[in-house]
């Protein structure tokens, strides 16, 4: 078992399928050393989490969802890569929230991912970061993440 496919295990994380894409566009894209990864939707179960935070949803939802969104970013990642050991660093998350237009605790919800992200890769993991806000995702999704990634040679 790989050091990264360890840490999974240790954590309880199990990697679903990764997400076909839904319109016209490729999940990955690999350039120059870094990986780019297509917007990910929350999946818990096979099913959707959706809803509008501040509106429907709360930020304890929404942590879910973006961590959801990360496991979904790393299924892309093994996907792409053929082992997540080939991740250097993780350069930066994009993450959509979407919000009600009083909520403005987006960068609370983004933690969910973010965390992930460091307890899976440690110090590599540590990233830039956008956490905004917008009215509506795709498929009224509750969160959307997208992610650069630094790669190691195959």
């Amino acid at each position: 078992m790989t050091k990264i496919a360890s840490r999974l295990a240790e954590l309880g994380i199990s990697l679903p399928e990764a997400a076909a894409p839904v319109a016209a566009y490729v999940p990955a894209v690999e350039a120059n050393g870094l990986l780019h990864i297509s917007g990910q939707l929350p999946f818990d179960d096979g099913q959707l989490m959706t809803g509008r935070l501040g509106e429907d949803r709360d930020v304890d939802y929404g942590q879910q969802a973006a961590r959801r969104c990360g496991v979904m970013l790393l299924a892309q990642i093994q996907k792409a890569l053929g082992s997540l050991d080939r991740v250097e660093r993780i350069v930066k998350l994009g993450v959509f929230v979407s919000s009600a237009a009083s909520f403005t605790d987006q960068p609370k919800v983004a933690n969910g991912a973010s965390e992930l992200m460091e307890q899976v890769f440690g110090e590599a993991g540590r990233h830039a970061r956008s956490a905004v806000g917008v009215p509506v995702l795709p498929l009224g999704a509750a969160v959307e993440i997208d992610a650069i990634i630094q790669i190691r040679a195959a």
